[in-house]
């Protein structure tokens, strides 16, 4: 528990006032930065917000300016990608891997991987890479195949009772489109017939 300054303030009453936090230094970043990344896996740019936001927060209990101590910031960032604990390649393959498993769209990934700091060319390089490492004749249902994970987990189309699935038709092609697929292959995954392999 923090140690806290007691004052008198008037006949019979006291305030319990709160000391400031230590400063921010370079072995503090540094400690923030492990603990972060030992907890998550990180993008340069999510490591760098989330230092950002912890300065932020203590300079300003400190009544300090926290634009003060951006170099830092960056330095202790530095550190992390030149040992290797950050890297937006791996960090994007990673996450690519778990957005397709839920279905999500090559639109939405790429959306969701440059909401999360990755550089753009980083994620076109990272779903090109996608592409190129399964066969060609496969590559073509990389799409169909996160539509059809988006369907199950979101239980549109085929995965309804079948005496619901006329009355939600247009609510599942709208469902599908809103995550990022195509209207074609939303029609072709909540049209499909009970008994077409996935």
């Amino acid at each position: 528990m923090k140690p806290t300054n007691v004052a008198e303030s008037g006949p019979g009453t006291r305030t319990t006032e709160r000391r400031p936090p230590g400063p921010v230094s370079a072995a503090w970043l540094q400690r923030v930065a492990l603990y972060y990344l030992e907890r998550y896996s990180a993008s340069t740019e999510m490591l760098r917000r989330t230092l950002a936001r912890r300065v932020d927060k203590r300079a300003r209990l400190r009544g300090e300016d926290p634009s003060a101590f951006a170099e830092m910031i960056a330095a202790t960032v530095a550190r992390a990608v030149s040992a290797g604990l950050v890297d937006d390649v791996r960090f994007a393959d990673t996450r690519l891997a778990t957005l397709r498993r839920r279905g999500t769209s090559s639109r939405g990934a790429a959306a969701k991987l440059a909401a999360k700091g990755v550089p753009r060319d980083v994620v076109e390089a990272t779903m090109r890479a996608e592409r190129e490492a399964i066969p060609e004749a496969e590559a073509a249902d990389i799409e169909l195949r996160a539509a059809r994970a988006y369907a199950k987990r979101r239980r549109l189309g085929t995965h309804r009772r079948p005496d619901t699935r006329a009355l939600h038709r247009d609510r599942d092609l709208g469902a599908l489109a809103r995550a990022g697929f195509s209207y074609d292959l939303a029609r072709r995954v909540v049209d499909a017939e009970l008994d077409e392999p996935e």
